[in-house]
Parts: C-alpha cells; sequence; structure tokens
C-alpha cells in the first residue's frame, strides 16, 4: 500500500482544495451577509417623480460667495478677488464670473442659499448634510445614497449588472455611508480615474488584461471547479456559479463598457473636460442611462484653508464645464426630468477673506449658511431658495436643513419618509427623523417642487 505524505499532494489537489475552502467562504459569507442584509418584506417606493440621482459632492466645503452666492457689495474683505459676478439667464440670479457656461443653463436648476446647521467640523457636517440626522446620536444612520439603494435597488427590483449604488472614484470616507444598516447599501466605489484611458474601474476594467484574456481565465476556472460540478443541484452552489457569471458579463460584456467613455465622441469629452471632474460627470450621465438609481461623483479640493482664490480659479472653470455638460446632455436626452443633480458640501467658507499669515487669502470652515444647487427629477429650474446676509455670515430668509433637502428628494423619488429602515437590533428606525428626535426642520422645498 502506497501512503501519500506532503510531498505527494499534486498541483490540482491543492487547486481542488482552495476551491472548496474558497467556496465555503462564500457560502458563509453570503448566508451570514444574508441574514443581515434588510428587512423581510422588500422595501416599496411609490413612483416618483424622479428614478435617479446624480450627487455632486463637494468634498472639503465649497465657499458660497465664490460659487453660487456671490457678495461683491461686501467688498473686498469679502468677495476678494471676484468682484463681477455674472448674470445668468434668469433674471435677477447672479453667480460667481468663473461660471460663464452654468449661467447658461441657471432655468434648468435653483439655488438654495440658505442651507445652514451651525457645524463646522468636517466629519460631522457630512454626516448631517449626507443623512439629515443630528451628529454624535447612539445610532449611526445611512446616507442618502445608502437609502435610495434600499428602496430603489436590488430589494426594489432593481436587476442592472452595475450596483444601485456607485460612487466616482473613492467614497467621501469620513463615515459609514450604510450607517447600522447592512454592508449591501455601501456604495461601489470605482478607484481609477476616468480621465485615464482605460479607466481603470475596480473589478470591472483590469488595464493590460484583454476580455479574450478574461475569457480564457473563466474557462480556466470553469475546468478546475470541481466542487462546483459536483454540487451543482445545490441551490447555494448555484447561486454563486450565477454570480460568477454575472461578474464575468460586467467585465466582459456590455455592461461595464458604460465606464468607457473613449466611446463618446471627442468633441463631447472635450466639452465636459478631459480631466476627473468632466470625465466623471459624463460617466454619470452614461450610469444614469443604464439605470441606476444613484451616483456619487466625489469632488475633491474645496477645503480651501489657503490660496483660496488660486484653487477657485483652478477649479472652478471645471465645474463648469462638467456640470454645465451634464445638465444639458441630460435634457436633451430627456432625462432631466427623472434625474436629480443635487450639488454641494458639507459647509460653506467663512464670507470674511483670512488674509493674514499663514492664511494668506483663505477661507475658513462656515456651517452657518452655505449653498446647495438642485435640479432635475421634479425640481424646478431657475429659482433661488432662502438668503444669505448681506455679507453670506447668517441665514436671512427661509433657513433650509439637510433633513428639508434630502426629505424633498426622498419625496420626489416616491420614498416614505416615515418607512421603516431595517435594523440588526430591532430597532424603530425611520427613513427621516420624527418629531421627538431633536432634528431642526422648516420643511420640505414645496416653493420649488
Amino acid at each position: 500500500m502506497h501512503y501519500m505524505n506532503q510531498n505527494d499532494v499534486s498541483r490540482r489537489d491543492v487547486l481542488r482544495g482552495a476551491l472548496v475552502g474558497m467556496a465555503g467562504l462564500m457560502v458563509a459569507n453570503r448566508l451570514s451577509f444574508g441574514a443581515a442584509a434588510g428587512p423581510a418584506t422588500r422595501p416599496v417606493a411609490a413612483a416618483g417623480k424622479a428614478k435617479s440621482v446624480i450627487q455632486i459632492w463637494m468634498w472639503g466645503g465649497p465657499a458660497h460667495l465664490d460659487t453660487f452666492d456671490p457678495k461683491p457689495e461686501a467688498g473686498g474683505d469679502y468677495c476678494g478677488q471676484f468682484t463681477k459676478p455674472i448674470e445668468t439667464n434668469v433674471s435677477g440670479m447672479r453667480i460667481c464670473e468663473l461660471l460663464p457656461q452654468l449661467a447658461k443653463h441657471a432655468d434648468k436648476y435653483s439655488i438654495i442659499r440658505s442651507m445652514t446647521h451651525g457645524n463646522n467640523a468636517h466629519e460631522t457636517a457630512s454626516y448631517m448634510v449626507q443623512t439629515g440626522r443630528n451628529a454624535g446620536e447612539r445610532l449611526v444612520y445611512p446616507c442618502a445614497g445608502a437609502v435610495v439603494s434600499l428602496f430603489r435597488g436590488s430589494d426594489a427590483g432593481y436587476r442592472g449588472l452595475i450596483p444601485p449604488y456607485v460612487v466616482l472614484t473613492e467614497p467621501q470616507g469620513r463615515f459609514s455611508e450604510s450607517g447600522f444598516m447592512s454592508n449591501k447599501y455601501r456604495p461601489f466605489a470605482t478607484g481609477g480615474d476616468p480621465k485615464q484611458m482605460p479607466f481603470a474601474v475596480e473589478g470591472v476594467v483590469a488595464p493590460g488584461i484583454s476580455d479574450s484574456r478574461q475569457l480564457a481565465r473563466r474557462d480556466l476556472r470553469n475546468s478546475l471547479d470541481t466542487l462546483g460540478h459536483a454540487a451543482a443541484i445545490d441551490p447555494q452552489i448555484q447561486a454563486f456559479t450565477a454570480t460568477g457569471d454575472q461578474a464575468y458579463d460586467l467585465i466582459t460584456g456590455d455592461a461595464g463598457k458604460v465606464f468607457d467613455v473613449s466611446q463618446e465622441k471627442d468633441a463631447v469629452r472635450d466639452r465636459y473636460g478631459k480631466n476627473t471632474f468632466g470625465q466623471s460627470c459624463l460617466v454619470a450621465r452614461r450610469l444614469v442611462e443604464r439605470g441606476v438609481p444613484y451616483i456619487t461623483i466625489n469632488y475633491k479640493g474645496w477645503d480651501t484653508h489657503k490660496q483660496n482664490f488660486q484653487t477657485m480659479r483652478r477649479q472652478l472653470p471645471e465645474m463648469d464645464a462638467g456640470m454645465s455638460s451634464l445638465l444639458q446632455d441630460l435634457a436633451d436626452r430627456g432625462l432631466l426630468d427623472s434625474t436629480i443633480i443635487w450639488w454641494g458640501g458639507e459647509f460653506g467658507r467663512t464670507p470674511k477673506v483670512q488674509w493674514e499669515a499663514p492664511w494668506n487669502g483663505g477661507r475658513g470652515h462656515h456651517g452657518k449658511v452655505f449653498s446647495a444647487v438642485v435640479a432635475g427629477g421634479g425640481f424646478k429650474g431657475g429659482h433661488v431658495v432662502g438668503a444669505s446676509d448681506a455679507k453670506g455670515e447668517e441665514v436671512k430668509d427661509r433657513p433650509v436643513y439637510p433633513c428639508d433637502l434630502i426629505g424633498s428628494m426622498y419625496a420626489l423619488l416616491g420614498i416614505d419618509g416615515s418607512a421603516k429602515l431595517p435594523n440588526p437590533q430591532g430597532i424603530d428606525t425611520r427613513v427621516l427623523p420624527t418629531a421627538t428626535d431633536g432634528v431642526k426642520t422648516a420643511g420640505i422645498l414645496k416653493e420649488i417642487m
């Protein structure tokens, strides 16, 4: 009789063992994941005007006086270098002089000039703006993208191969986007840079590996998958096989090509701007065309403590080209009526310029009043909601709190603000805060809905 020692183990045995172990881990992960994934009954969203959201997240907090709430009359210590705001195609609506293309599309969007929460810390302000909740509570609530993923994603009938909540290109990173809900509702962060060819999307596009090579890898995997062949009748194994096939369909099929902006004409890519933000806007439009419910463009670089005006002169033209092209293309393709665009950051910047060293013309954090922009999906264009005071330091008229804006978007998406959110501890948690939660509110934005 021949006794096998460790040196007799063949490469095929090792591969078989690895496959068995991997499959076992996948089954365990799926079972545990499914148990915590969500409610026993599928979430229900009514038929809303909006089907998708594109969130342009201005990471760091953009200066409201240097974008959509100019104050030239306040003097140079406040308006700094931007003394000549331009008129838009809506009478009486002025914006920064570095946004000439957006000025031509003001009839498509509305400006909220009285956003407020009073918090000046990045982490907590980001949480408040993206969840509509107070910071520092016992529970960490999901952000708007995760809530839309719950009510408009796979639990609610979405069957696209692209995940229902996508972030271009990296997570916002200051809090857990899905909160107390399952990681199932966290965003798929693409990684990579859409201005690069190819756009190396994490897990979808591998630079230097052709589709034919990817398919050869799949065939090799299938030939070695003795566990899958032996247990083909097991529903869990069948589910994993289907998941693997879907993954390869995403990588090599038509779905993954949504990230390939080289399919667009050069003139279109030039109009958006061949920079990270401009091409992210183009990818976002393509994702909306595929029915993806929520897309965040994580636009970094707005924490302008130093050299604020140099940064504005560099980045505002990029923002102008990308955002105006997005508005134009969605409108031309009949998609703006069903797509919400939400522009904004965690707060504004201090209205009085910090000329002294070490800031040398910077602006600090300012949560007392700041601006947001909304368009499409049922929001009216060409309006200004609320107002800041003469120097942009305080709310003068019609305060708008984060839960007011988020609640307005939920209403347009057909999401009931009183609906329950799945909580792993069985706590009664709702989409929007109730009167007993102590969250400031002035009501949804009926004036532009």
